[in-house]
Order: structure tokens, then C-alpha cells, then sequence
């Protein structure tokens, strides 16, 4: 017996010990009779004067401490209380706590946690400084560009009334862009003057660089916050490079280059990856090269490095014989805002972000990137990327199309709502020989489609009274239709393509919208309609059920107690479905201050508990935009997969109590 007890005593010890926060065993009456190494350090004084001491002297506050000790031993634990430990330094936490009981249910005492919020502090100081500084970033935009006053006067309303500040500024920058460049280049096809071609052309080759701005500051926003998802889609690498590189041949034949592209053929045909930022690094430094080069060639090479069951491991490199990069250079150049030499973007433009984006989006897929370069004699830009092999069929892609007007009594019908928009699309459909009907939302798209029939449905997905999503949800579900639905989006986001996913759309294209790329794909459309956006899987696909809960971690925790193990997941079960509950009442209410204290309740235990770390990025996910008092449909999304994760959870735990039963 003297032996088990001992045996019980190390393992509590090494459990005290393993946590990172400070712990604290108290008695009914308050006394500390444990804590952990992290604790003495932060009080100050050694372990044997802070044994049999009483835990209320070590706060800046005891009365506060001692009314939680009494709501612990009343209800059995206490969630996020924010404190302040005193004495050797102060350190603001949050304390959390569960009693433990014997064999008999006899409460024995209390374990105490205080988590140190120290750094969220720092993280909430610098949110604020990140909001102040993007608010000054609007007002330079506006200042800098007369074009863009309405996009930003709209901007800031989205920002006044707490909408997402990015997606906002995207959509409404981008719109008006829209039909500026659009209506540009209609007109530019008329009969003009010298005088007029001139300045219209120069009104598009500044809304072309208005826009290229625009998406290279919203893709470092999004690569810098952390909020680019890298997709794992089945694609056909070779179809992606031809049809990358068929961008540029209008620009190499101007400036008289010559394209050669190396392409390894044992690379098997489809792969999976993200196919659209993969295309994003390749055009930014495909653009690179062609910008920087005045004679010679351009060379793109695609090279199979190593391949097993699973993988391959693949290279790309782009190289040109253009101006080259100084020696001095080669790290600069890769750094936000950054050009090899300081006259750069006057002589050629751009905005120095290119090189950033492509270097952080090959690095966040875990591959790397290098540049060989000298003086007048060019530079190679090379990047290794693994992509996983598969069964499945690949998304389909269809290719660039030049213009023709091979295919007639194709009949299109446009849901859009800005009138400017309207005519733009009824322009250019006109041009290519289609015929169209123009209709201003959802619910007046299905109307039409009760009493006509469309080959091609082009879908915004922002309108009021119905939205793209809900219009495209009644056709697929309601009427039954199959036709083929093409989303237009000012702000293509990976939420909004998923979304499409789910609700039947066939594909989707960014605004201000490419009429090339526009009239391949109502080509292909019409020739053959089929699911681009859908992903198939293979025959021998198997869907993996996910696992929310590691009991391995629980069980190194809690060195396999079954009593300790049985108090903490029913401490759990009881603590969270109230949590989700009050969070979903407030997002309603817009009780932020009740969204962020529940986060906080929640995010010790999925650390205790061994809940997945996808959970708790969720959950963080949803207290940044707490903290912001933003609400959007992101955050009901978040919401949604934060209640189903945590209801999985609780069912597998539910499963893992009846075993410990057993």
C-alpha cells in the first residue's frame, strides 16, 4: 500500500511539473500543499515557504481569490477568472480551476491554473495598431487616385460599420475598376482620333495598374495575417503551365522574345495541389522575366526532381537573359516593396511585391525558393514545390480561346446589379455574337428561368433580395436544373469558392472580368457543360471520419488515472455545450465582451484535453473577430464548424467515459 501511495505521489508530481502554466494544490481551507517550478518562479520565494502558505497572499487582489476558491469547492471548477500575481513580479493571468476528489467522491481539494494572457495583451495592442494603420492606408489610396475615391469612400463605410476591412475593400475597389477598364476597352475598338486612342489607352494602362496594386496589397494582407489556405485539388500540371504561359504571348511577340519551356513528361498527368496559387507564383515570375528582358529569350523549365507512392517533388525555374540581379541584391529583392535597383519602378513599374508573394507562397507550402543571376546576362528564378499523387480525375480547366465567333444561338442570362456592370457584360457578350438577357438579382433571375431557357447562367454572387448563392441553391434543388452556372466575384476568397462548391456552381472568374479568359470559358461551356469546380474523387477514394480528441495525450497527462481521467472529461462535458450556447446567442446579439469571454473559457481545455489544434485555430479565429467587433458571414461559419468540431468532440469523449467504465 505504502508503495502504491508513493508511486501515486511521483506521478501527481510529474503531472504538476509537465504543465507549462502555474499550478497550485490548495486545501478546503485555502492552503497551498503543491504547486509547480513555474509558480515559485513567477512568486518569487522558494517551495518551502510557499508550502502551507495561503494561495489569497500571492494575488493583488485576495478577497477576489478567495470568493473563487469558494465557487470551486460549491460547483467543482471555475473558468478564466483574470488575475494578477504578485509579489516577485506582477503577471497579469487567467485562473481556471477543477476540485479532485478520492476514490469515495470525497472532494480532497483543489488544483489551481493560471494561464499567463500577457502576450494576448501584446496581440490585442497590436490588432488595434494594424486597424489604425489600414484605416491610414485607405485615406493614402484615396489621396493617390481620383479613380478610386468612390471605391475608398465606400471602403471606409465598410469600415465604419464593422465589416470585414479586406473583402470589403477588394469588392468595392474592384467593381467600379470593373467597368472603368471594361468600358475602356470597348470603346478603344471604335473608329477614334490619334488624340483620343492616346488618352484612352493611357485611362487603361492606368486602371491595369490600379488593379495589379490593388491584388498584390491584398494578397500580402492575406499571406502576411496568416488567412491563406492552400487548397488540395486534383489538376493536370501540364494543362496548368500551357495555360499560364498563353497569358503572355501577346507581350513576348511585342517585345520580340522568344518562349521555351521545358516540360519533364515523367511527371505524372494529375496531381494534387492548389493549382490557383501555384498559377499566382508562376505569372508573378513569368512577368518578372518578361518585364526585365528587352531581347533574348525566356525559358520555363519543369522538372521531376524525385517521386515515391505518395509524392513527387517537383522544380520549376524561370529563366531570362534580361538585365540581371546585382549580387547585393539577391536577399533585397525578395523583401516587401523591394526592386534590385532604386530607379526600378519608375523604368519598368510595379510594385515591388511580386518576388514577396511568390517567395511566401512557396514557402507556406513548405518548399523554397533561390535566384541565380548576372549583370546583363539575366537571372533564374527556380522553386521546389511537392505535390500528392491520386486516382481522381482532375478539375477540369478549359484552355484559352482566341476570339471567334464560331458559336451562335448560345443564349446567356446575366444576374448583376450594378448597372454599370449590366452594360459591360451586355457589351461584351453582344460582341462576341451572343445572345443575352440582363436581370438585377436572384429572385428575378428564377422568374426568368420559369418562363425561358439559358445555356449559360454569369452569376454575381453580391446582390440584394437573393444573393448567387441562394439564387444558385433554388435552381440546383427547387427547379432542377443542371444548367451551367459561372459565379462572378470582385473578391475570388477561398470561403466564396468553397461556397460555390456547395451550392452546384460550375465556376467561377474575378472581376474586373478578362474577356479572353471570359469567352473560352462560355466556349467550353457551351460546347460541353461540365463541373469545373467540382471535385471528383477516385473509385478507391476512402473519406477518413476526423478525430478531434488525441486520449494518447490524455492518457501521458494523467499517467492513465481512471479517477483523474473521469473528473476531467466530465468537467469538460459540462463546461462546453453551455459555452457554445452562449456564443451562438451572442453573435446574434452582437455581445462581443460574451463571445470573447467564452473563447477564453474554452481554449485551456482543448490544450487539457488534447483537442485537436485545428479546434482551437478556429476558436481563435472567431475571438480576432471579437476583439474586432466585426461580424460577417466568415464568423457564422466559424461559429458553425467551432459547434461541430466541439460536438464531435464531446461524443468521442462520451464513448472514452464508457470505456473507462468498463
Amino acid at each position: 500500500m505504502e508503495s502504491k501511495n508513493k508511486e501515486e505521489n511521483s506521478y501527481a508530481r510529474s503531472l504538476i511539473e509537465a504543465n507549462l502554466n502555474s499550478i497550485i494544490v490548495i486545501d478546503q481551507t485555502g492552503k497551498i500543499t503543491d504547486t509547480n517550478q513555474v509558480f515559485i518562479e513567477i512568486a518569487g520565494k522558494d517551495r518551502k515557504t510557499i508550502l502551507g502558505s495561503y494561495c489569497f497572499d500571492y494575488f493583488t487582489n485576495p478577497q477576489k481569490v478567495k470568493a473563487v476558491c469558494k465557487q470551486i469547492f460549491k460547483e467543482g471548477y471555475i473558468n478564466d477568472y483574470e488575475l494578477t500575481i504578485t509579489d516577485h513580479k506582477e503577471k497579469d493571468v487567467l485562473f481556471n480551476g477543477f476540485v479532485y476528489k478520492d476514490r469515495e467522491e470525497k472532494v480532497l481539494g483543489a488544483i489551481l491554473m493560471a494561464r499567463s494572457i500577457e502576450k494576448q495583451k501584446v496581440i490585442e495592442h497590436e490588432l488595434r495598431e494594424a486597424k489604425v494603420i489600414a484605416e491610414k492606408a485607405t485615406k493614402i489610396a484615396e489621396d493617390a487616385t481620383k479613380t478610386a475615391e468612390d471605391a475608398t469612400k465606400i471602403a471606409e463605410e465598410a469600415v465604419k460599420s464593422k465589416q470585414q476591412f479586406l473583402s470589403n475593400m477588394s469588392h468595392e475597389i474592384r467593381t467600379p475598376m470593373n467597368a472603368i477598364i471594361g468600358f475602356t476597352k470597348v470603346v478603344l475598338k471604335t473608329d477614334l482620333t490619334a488624340k483620343q486612342k492616346e488618352y484612352l489607352t493611357a485611362i487603361k494602362i492606368s486602371g491595369d495598374a490600379l488593379i495589379v496594386l490593388i491584388n498584390d496589397i491584398l494578397d500580402l494582407a492575406k499571406v502576411d495575417a496568416g488567412k491563406m489556405i492552400f487548397e488540395k485539388t486534383p489538376f493536370k500540371l501540364a494543362l496548368s503551365v500551357t495555360a499560364m504561359l498563353h497569358l503572355f504571348e501577346t507581350k513576348i511577340q511585342e517585345k520580340n522574345l522568344k518562349l521555351i519551356t521545358n516540360y519533364d513528361k515523367r511527371i505524372p498527368e494529375v496531381l494534387i495541389g492548389d493549382p490557383t496559387r501555384l498559377h499566382q507564383i508562376v505569372l508573378n515570375l513569368v512577368s518578372n522575366a518578361v518585364k526585365f528582358t528587352n531581347k533574348g529569350m525566356i525559358v520555363v523549365s519543369v522538372q521531376l526532381l524525385s517521386q515515391d507512392d505518395e509524392k513527387v517533388s517537383i522544380e520549376f525555374s524561370i529563366s531570362d537573359s534580361g538585365i540581371g540581379v546585382p549580387a547585393d541584391k539577391m536577399e533585397k529583392i525578395f523583401e516587401n516593396f523591394q526592386q534590385a535597383y532604386s530607379g526600378s519602378s519608375k523604368i519598368y513599374g510595379g510594385t515591388g511585391l511580386g518576388l514577396a508573394i511568390a517567395k511566401q507562397l512557396v514557402e507556406s507550402q513548405g518548399g523554397n525558393i533561390q535566384v541565380k543571376s548576372e549583370i546583363n546576362k539575366g537571372a533564374t528564378f527556380s522553386f521546389i514545390l511537392d505535390f500528392e499523387k491520386t486516382t481522381a480525375e482532375a478539375v477540369l480547366e478549359p484552355e484559352i480561346i482566341e476570339l471567334s465567333r464560331e458559336i451562335k444561338d448560345t443564349k446567356i442570362l446575366v444576374v448583376e446589379d450594378m448597372e454599370l456592370n449590366q452594360l459591360l457584360m451586355k457589351t461584351l457578350l453582344d460582341d462576341f455574337g451572343f445572345e443575352c438577357d440582363i436581370t438585377a438579382n436572384g429572385k428575378l433571375a428564377i422568374e426568368k428561368l420559369k418562363t425561358k431557357t439559358y445555356d449559360i447562367i454569369l452569376m454575381d454572387l453580391q446582390m440584394p433580395e437573393m444573393d448567387g448563392f441562394e439564387a444558385t441553391e433554388y435552381i440546383r434543388n427547387t427547379m432542377k436544373s443542371q444548367v451551367p452556372i459561372i459565379a462572378l466575384t470582385a473578391d475570388v476568397t477561398t470561403t466564396d469558392v468553397e461556397k460555390c462548391k456547395a451550392v452546384g456552381m460550375n465556376d467561377y472568374m474575378a472581376k474586373p472580368v478578362d474577356e479572353r479568359l471570359l469567352y473560352s470559358k462560355l466556349i467550353a461551356f457551351s460546347k460541353k457543360p461540365i463541373l469545373i469546380i467540382e471535385h471528383k474523387k477516385g473509385q478507391n477514394g476512402e473519406v477518413k471520419k476526423i478525430k478531434y480528441v488525441d486520449m494518447n495525450y490524455l492518457i501521458k497527462l494523467t499517467k492513465s488515472n481512471p479517477i483523474l481521467m473521469t473528473d476531467m472529461i466530465n468537467a469538460y462535458l459540462k463546461q462546453t455545450p453551455p459555452l457554445i450556447a452562449t456564443i451562438k446567442k451572442s453573435l446574434i446579439t452582437k455581445d462581443w465582451k460574451s463571445i470573447q469571454s467564452a473563447i477564453h473559457k474554452m481554449l485551456p481545455s482543448f490544450s487539457i484535453m488534447g483537442i485537436s489544434p485545428d479546434v482551437e485555430k478556429i476558436a481563435k479565429k472567431i475571438q480576432e473577430y471579437a476583439f474586432a467587433l466585426e461580424i460577417s458571414i466568415e464568423i457564422n461559419e466559424l461559429i458553425f464548424e467551432l459547434e461541430k468540431a466541439c460536438g464531435e468532440a464531446c461524443e468521442e469523449l462520451e464513448e472514452e467515459l464508457e470505456n473507462l467504465k468498463r
